[in-house]
């Protein structure tokens, strides 16, 4: 009994001691250092305003998730320059914005980037047009800054945006591939009782993707007009005072392709022409699968529609070529009844021999001006 007991407490004072054994600390481990990174983090929000605000936001673009402008005045003959935005990147537009007067080419602005969106809900971007014009726009006279370069922007949204009194051309958009302009409003109503010209309010070059919805233009040069690209849609738009929905001038550039553009559910009043397909003469490229859906025309002054390939700078001179075919055409649903101006023409066409195929042509009513009487080579299914 006695032998038993001295064997358990044995057994209890080996356990106790092996469990201190096991309490006690170990050596600390030798562990690698952490890697430690810079991160730049971009600021959430950043406010520029006044006359220094375009050169403060031009320096920090690439610091700031959101780009605040409000009443920023840009001082003349100063680009309001964010062309090196980062990804993602938000520009809002705040109470007015204005650029000081110099005679020089500009831009006044541009915008380039990856998933740009650009925000302009109640703000007035003034370029102060009226100090420019001279009835020459920018064929001659005073040297007149183009507006707004809207250049190699990929998947962006414009919304929203309200410009008034450009100079001449109001947004330039080349190099872009997937761009939403919605709610575009250009008011140069002021040109046309003080000299404006050439005011162009959507010239697209080598763009692809781009889709323009809900614009109310009041101009003196075309509503939007593509010179090369493809994939481009314009719909539910207004076009007052200018010279309608226009293809080209195509021709003479370095890129001389138009393919897969539409214009649907619009309106053209109070302009020289309504539509207009122009491609320049002894010139070669191609205009392909063009369509003019659900387009109402009202007091047009010279052409209803004009369809032309002896474009050279001016309308329908000399015999056209056929280097710059036109194929694909569709015209549906034209409501322009009685629409054009006593002295203008409904529709003009003068096509190259053999140049001008595959046309599609269904309820197009215009009426109220004169015939014109040198059409060349019209398809079967158009009238002239």
């Amino acid at each position: 009994f006695l032998i038993f007991k001295m064997t358990k407490l044995g057994f209890v004072l080996l356990a106790a001691l092996a469990g201190s054994a096991a309490a006690a600390p170990s050596a600390p481990a030798i562990t690698q250092a952490p890697e430690v990174h810079a991160y730049g983090k971009r600021a959430t929000s950043c406010t520029f305003s006044g006359s220094d605000g375009a050169s403060k936001a031009s320096k920090s673009q690439a610091s700031c998730a959101t780009i605040v402008l409000d009443s920023v005045a840009v001082p003349s003959g100063v680009t309001l320059d964010l062309s090196k935005l980062k990804d993602n990147t938000k520009v809002i537009f705040k109470g007015t914005t204005t650029w000081g007067y110099k005679e020089w080419k500009g831009p006044l602005m541009k915008i380039s980037g990856n998933k740009i969106t650009v925000e302009g809900s109640g703000a007035t971007l003034n370029a102060g047009g009226e100090k420019y014009w001279d009835g020459k726009g920018g064929n001659s006279g005073i040297t007149k800054p183009k507006f707004f370069a809207a250049h190699k922007l990929t998947d962006s949204k414009i919304n929203n945006l309200y410009v008034k009194n450009t100079p001449v051309q109001a947004v330039s958009i080349n190099g872009v591939n997937g761009l939403e302009i919605n709610k575009f409003t250009l008011d140069n109503k002021d040109g046309d009782s003080q000299g404006g010209h050439n005011t162009d309010a959507f010239d697209i070059g080598s763009s692809t993707g781009v889709t323009i919805d809900g614009a109310k233009v009041y101009n003196q040069d075309d509503c939007v007009a593509v010179n090369s690209g493809k994939n481009i849609i314009f719909k539910n738009g207004y076009c007052h005072g200018g010279h309608g929905l226009s293809i080209g001038s195509v021709g003479g550039r370095d890129d001389n392709v138009v393919d897969n553009v539409q214009f649907l559910n619009s309106e053209v009043a109070n302009s020289a022409n309504g539509i207009r397909v122009k491609a320049f003469k002894n010139h070669t490229g191609k205009i392909n699968k063009v369509t003019y859906s659900d387009i109402t025309l009202t007091k047009i002054q010279k052409y209803g529609i004009l369809v032309e390939q002896n474009y050279d700078g001016g309308d329908l001179h000399g015999d056209p070529t056929s280097g710059l075919p036109i194929t694909n055409l569709t015209l549906k649903n034209i409501k322009g009844k009685n629409a054009v101006d006593a002295k203008g023409k409904n529709a003009a066409i003068v096509c190259g021999k053999g140049a001008c195929t595959n046309w599609t042509w269904s309820n197009v009513q215009v009426s109220g001006g004169k015939k014109y009487d040198s059409c060349q080579n019209v398809p079967s299914v158009a009238s002239c």
